[in-house]
């Protein structure tokens, strides 16, 4: 039932076009059904059972195919119109979701694995309400029509026909649970290809050079081998089911054969009544057969309703307003504790510093001292699990949180440009920025190189900054949080992947010209801490020493 409720909440504003869907594959069984009562005329005229008008009919069997195939041709453009709106819409609305989703440290689900679950999910339940759902309300309506029709021709044959199809099989609570569980099997391991092809197809070089290569095939062949087993025992099982069912089938055909032939052996039956009868039944086991391969069709979307509920089921990140605060300003960090979820290990533990409004500071430490994991906590990307971290200026003081983000700069670690063009990239920190922005920046970051390339600033970049060195995708990046309007900016490693003639005019260039900022650096670097006006050194030690630390070792 929640999962119906689920289809009817997305299906808002798409119900009067898929309702309207349904009506014209209506019209068209009405209309199938009115041309088997004109050929079971045409057929009585011609053998002279009845004297009406051969013409008249030949115009009303030409009309009933001309309107078929105009109905037709009417609903299948309705329906892919319909379902490629609704699928952008359904896809729209996860992807909104996933990316205003709360982070914990580490994502829930594969990325592979959300993919998966945004086309193939999202295809099949799109393509069920559009597609599946009209068409079983139209069999209902060409069942119901065609069983009326020929129980007025004979009722006994109707009845007979009723008698003889077992339907109730596929319509088991055991079959149901066993196809959905199967079901679920296969799309989770579909997730799994994806996730694969996606992860090895990102890293083919490393995996490359690590001479790994055929391990990772041979994975991928053993994935393919567990989806293909799968696919098959369901697939053997459905078959099962409706053979059971195709028995009924053959046997309502043959009663309805042998009755015409025996009604035209005494007379009872006109060859007229004979070709309606095989039509009808024909209209009676189609819709039959259709019902029976739409059970498993909604054990697949309902399978599919489960796992985009769970994306769903992400807890979003607050929303609120972005609160811009003027002047310089300082980020105060008291008494901050932080674990990452199933860690016994506090990462933070009782860390306090005052970084005061236009210095410029250098976090060092150890790998996994918490460097990194601070800078996540100033962004409100995680929250601390005690302590408060807040902005303050000459004016006010806040608490951290999503909508004081829009006060920081934030430069990560490595290459993080997207595909597109170098502007492109730029653009992310200030879309408004003009031309003369763009330069400014790029010089700031050491990164003018991008006046001397023949396209300038439309250089295309690849997939993670394909095209460039990891040098210059780093400056790249640097350029683009310098545009951010933030008074707080924050760089993870800015210097890692530069020489050390690189590393000096990027470092001099922005003491010298990012003036009222408050500048906090990520480094492993001694050099780099050496031209700073503090230094904030972080440890993996006990938690009084990690605090005597940070504070003692600040100096000016």
């Amino acid at each position: 039932m929640n999962n119906l409720k689920w289809l009817w909440k997305i299906s808002d504003g798409f119900r009067p076009a898929i309702a309207c869907s349904a009506l014209t594959g209506t019209l068209h069984v009405c209309v199938s059904l009115a041309f088997v009562y004109v050929c079971k005329h045409l057929i009585d005229i011609a053998t002279g059972i009845s004297d009406d008008r051969l013409g008249s009919y030949i115009g009303w069997l030409a009309s009933c195919l001309a309107m078929q195939l105009l109905l037709s041709a009417a609903r299948s453009r309705l329906t892919a119109q319909t379902e490629i709106r609704l699928r952008n819409e359904l896809r729209r609305k996860l992807f909104v979701h996933l990316m205003d989703s709360r982070w914990n440290g580490q994502e829930t689900y594969h990325s592979g694995d959300v993919l998966n679950r945004l086309e193939e999910d999202v295809s099949t339940i799109t393509n069920a309400l559009c597609s599946t759902v009209p068409a079983v309300f139209i069999t209902v309506v060409q069942f119901g029509g065609a069983l009326f029709f020929l129980s007025r021709l004979d009722v006994r044959l109707a009845g007979i026909l009723l008698f003889i199809m077992p339907v109730a099989l596929l319509f088991s609570k055991g079959y149901v649970r066993k196809m959905r569980r199967m079901t679920r099997e296969i799309r989770e391991t579909d997730s799994h290809i994806q996730s694969h092809l996606q992860e090895n197809l990102q890293h083919r070089i490393l995996i490359r050079t690590l001479e790994y290569t055929e391990k990772t095939i041979d994975k991928f062949a053993n994935i393919q081998f567990l989806l293909q087993d799968r696919i098959v025992r369901r697939t053997n099982f459905s078959i099962f089911s409706r053979s059971m069912i195709q028995i009924g089938f053959m046997s309502g055909y043959a009663t309805a054969f042998l009755w015409g032939i025996f009604g035209l052996q005494d007379g009872t039956v006109t060859f007229g009544m004979m070709a309606a009868f095989l039509q009808l039944v024909a209209q009676i086991q189609r819709p039959m057969v259709d019902m029976s391969r739409q059970i498993p069709t909604f054990i697949r979307v309902f399978t599919s309703i489960d796992r985009l509920k769970e994306l769903e089921a992400l807890p979003s990140e607050e929303s609120s307003p972005s609160l811009r605060m003027e002047g310089p300003l300082g980020i105060r960090v008291n008494h901050l504790h932080f674990s990452y979820p199933g860690s016994n290990r506090n990462v933070l533990d009782n860390f306090s510093h005052d970084f005061k409004p236009g210095s410029l500071t250098a976090v060092v430490g150890e790998t996994g001292a918490g460097k990194s994991t601070l800078i996540r906590l100033m962004l409100a990307l995680l929250q601390p699990d005690e302590g408060e971290i807040a902005f303050y200026n000459s004016k006010e003081t806040v608490k951290s949180s999503p909508h004081t983000r829009c006060n920081l700069s934030y430069i990560p670690q490595g290459n993080t440009l997207l595909s597109g063009t170098i502007r492109s990239n730029l653009l992310m920190g200030r879309p408004q920025a003009t031309d003369q922005e763009l330069y400014n920046a790029l010089y700031l970051a050491a990164a003018d190189f991008v006046t001397a390339l023949p396209d300038g600033l439309d250089t295309p970049c690849g997939e993670g900054g394909a095209g460039l060195s990891e040098g210059q995708a780093q400056r790249i990046a640097i350029a683009r949080g310098l545009l951010r309007p933030g008074n707080i900016l924050l760089m993870d490693e800015p210097t890692s992947s530069l020489d050390k003639e690189t590393e000096e005019t990027l470092l001099k260039r922005l003491s010298g010209q990012v003036k009222g900022k408050t500048l906090i650096m990520i480094t492993h670097r001694e050099t780099i801490a050496g031209l700073c006006k503090e230094v904030v050194r972080m440890t993996k030690n006990t938690p009084a020493k990690q605090e005597s630390i940070s504070q003692g070792s600040v100096h000016d």
